[in-house]
């Protein structure tokens, strides 16, 4: 398959799980007696989707919706253009608007060791599609059970009949199904049958090559997260908790806070601009380093980042960390006044960069 949960989640998976099952009779012309039904591979039980969040014009109860179904790793504006025409088809039907996508990616399932490093949280993911108009977004929690339906069986039991779609919009790259057997012709014999209406998306182009999630992925890694944010349909975000760290920053006059328990694509080692939000909403620009201290002759990968203008303790703190530009590599530094000299440097820098961001009026220096 390709391009958190509230407290009624047992009632939700209960209702999405229902079936109508139909008992035919088989007659046989020769004999009089019924023949062995044909034999169809055993559907096997399928987990609830969890509803990551939802504007309530879609519940489990809705009778039928447009859907978009993918990995949406990174919300990118290859995904926007898909939300944008599923979003327009499900006003055209009157219908509300359906994202559903998976956690883990199945590749982590399938291929574990060759499994792509996340660029979002499903809660990040969820809370993206719904900024460009998803009326709720339904993460399937991915497993063997899930990953062994064949393509048909995914159609009939997910699209069909949990999701009792009307309308489908997909890329036209899009794969289902065991294998990833089902391909986008599958998927429109499939829907002409059923008189549900489809719609395929062409790839968003950007500098000549189609906008994809490992074509961000690259990016990132690389530590180009200003190209990356002109494909994305927001900065790149990194969100971790407050730990305590070694505590140098601060004694020559620039905190950081070190973040802990981060489960996305870190960038490259660097210094770059960022925009910090804290646990009250406010923002504040930032520098942030990733990498090792190699000053100080560490090896573990940090990430830090000082927040200027800011003074107060963070520790246990959620913050999420959107970077604006890279400033610079990693350095060598031969005494604590270069350190410092080049840190001021990196202060203004950011400073700079991060005051041209369009939300700049909340953010407090």
């Amino acid at each position: 398959m390709s391009s958190d949960g509230g407290r009624d989640n047992h009632t939700v998976g209960a209702r999405l799980q229902q079936r109508t099952v139909r008992h035919i009779r088989y007659t046989s012309p020769l004999r009089g007696h019924p023949p062995v039904p044909p034999r169809h591979p055993p559907v096997p039980a399928i987990s609830p989707p969890i509803i990551a969040a939802t504007t309530g014009r879609w519940t489990p109860e809705s009778p039928a919706c447009a859907v978009a179904v993918g990995n949406f790793d990174g919300v990118h504006l290859g995904h926007a253009a898909i939300a944008r025409q599923v979003c327009a088809a499900a006003r055209r039907l009157g219908l509300p608007a359906v994202a559903f996508t998976f956690d883990p990616h199945p590749a982590v399932v399938l291929r574990p060791d060759a499994a792509p490093t996340p660029l979002t949280t499903p809660a990040r993911r969820a809370e993206l599609l719904l900024d460009l108009g998803i009326d709720a977004v339904l993460v399937q929690p991915t497993d063997r059970p899930l990953v062994s339906l064949s393509a048909e069986q995914f159609y009939a039991e997910i699209l069909r009949g949990r999701l009792h779609a009307r309308a489908i919009v997909e890329g036209a790259d899009f794969r289902f199904g065991a294998n990833r057997a089902g391909d986008i012709h599958l998927l429109g014999t499939l829907c002409g049958r059923d008189e549900l209406m489809l719609e395929t998306v062409p790839p968003v182009m950007a500098d000549g090559l189609p906008v994809s999630s490992s074509r961000l992925r690259s990016l990132i890694a690389a530590g180009d997260v200003g190209q990356a944010a002109i494909l994305l349909t927001s900065p790149y975000r990194l969100t971790g908790t407050v730990v305590e760290g070694a505590k140098r920053g601060g004694t020559i006059g620039f905190p950081t806070a070190n973040l802990s328990g981060i489960a996305t694509l870190l960038p490259a080692a660097g210094v770059y601009a960022a925009r910090v939000t804290l646990p009250d909403g406010a923002f504040r620009p930032a520098a942030v380093h990733i990498g090792p201290n190699i000053s100080f002759g560490e090896t573990r990968i940090s990430v830090e980042a000082h927040l200027i203008g800011f003074s107060g303790t963070l520790y246990g703190s959620t913050l999420d960390v959107d970077f604006i530009e890279r400033l610079r590599d990693t350095q060598r530094f031969d005494s604590i006044d270069a350190l410092k000299s080049q840190l001021t440097t990196d202060v203004a820098r950011a400073l700079e960069a991060v005051g041209s961001f369009p939300d700049e009026s909340r953010i407090i220096v």
